[in-house]
């Protein structure tokens, strides 16, 4: 492989669903502006990648491991199955999984772990072989930038490939330093509390000067601060069960062999695929 483009397949559908500018129905009478969205960023996306490798990960409907780690583990997500059809993204995967088939697109679904895990699986085993770029919008996967690896947030011509220069800017860390950068502040969006008084600023510096979670612990009263240190203190086993939730160990199973994800570079418009799959 050369170039192996992975995308988290549910965060573009979410970014395309809600991004649209209004619901757009299909020939079959039923809304496609999602599915519409995906395939003319995926277009875009592979335009811009220049991939010789594509696989495209969703999370399936199976148990979270990392619920029984915290019962409180993104149990902030909205319940789709309470909300009306037209509004719900979930239904516009099948003809999805077909705009895929027809672009020769691999992609499957998650069955025992979350995309993120079969992600960092690819780049564990693939980064020093190839280029490996993650598409997601999830800063979980700073966690896996190296030499070889980056992550391109994608926003059209405001699109940014994150890499380590971009860690460093951004956070004034290592990007090996991300989880544990994270596991302080928490996360919100995954309803991860952090340890209480520090932000991103206080996260980095702790992160710059204790290198680790176990020597930021061992070292705990090197912090001047007197709350903060306290903070750390009484705070250790949710630190320790942040590290846990969010650290990406690359060791899921991954569904594809390189073969299985050679894309051919087929050229498709949007409304080419749409006619394609028979919604337009």
């Amino acid at each position: 492989m050369n170039k192996l483009l992975l995308v988290d397949g549910h965060c573009l559908l979410f970014q395309m669903f809600y991004g649209m500018p209004a619901r757009i129905i299909g020939k079959n009478g039923m809304p496609i502006q999602g599915t519409l969205g995906f395939v003319g960023a995926m277009r875009k996306i592979l335009a811009l990648v220049q991939p010789t490798h594509v696989a495209v990960i969703f999370d399936g409907e199976t148990h979270n491991p990392r619920t029984d780690l915290d019962a409180d583990y993104k149990a902030n997500r909205e319940d789709f199955s309470l909300v009306a059809h037209e509004d719900n993204p979930f239904l516009q995967l099948p003809d999805i999984y077909r705009a895929l088939d027809y672009m020769g697109i691999a992609h499957t679904e998650t069955t025992d772990c979350e995309t993120d895990d079969v992600l960092a699986a690819y780049a564990k085993a693939y980064g020093g072989e190839c280029e490996v770029i993650i598409c997601s919008q999830d800063s979980d996967f700073f966690q896996l930038i190296s030499e070889y690896v980056s992550v391109l947030r994608y926003r059209g011509e405001k699109s940014v490939k994150c890499d380590v220069a971009y860690m460093q800017e951004k956070f004034g860390i290592r990007p090996d330093q991300y989880a544990f950068f994270k596991s302080l502040t928490g996360d919100g969006s995954d309803n991860i509390k952090g340890i209480p008084g520090i932000g991103p600023k206080t996260a980095a510096a702790l992160a710059h000067q204790f290198g680790t979670p176990e020597s930021l612990l061992q070292n705990a009263d090197l912090i001047k601060q007197p709350k903060l240190r306290e903070s750390v203190r009484q705070n250790a086993d949710r630190l320790a069960l942040n590290l846990k939730l969010i650290t990406l160990d690359g060791c899921a199973a991954i569904p594809f062999l390189p073969e299985q994800m050679l894309f051919r570079g087929q050229s498709f418009t949007t409304n080419e695929v749409l006619q394609g799959i028979g919604i337009k």
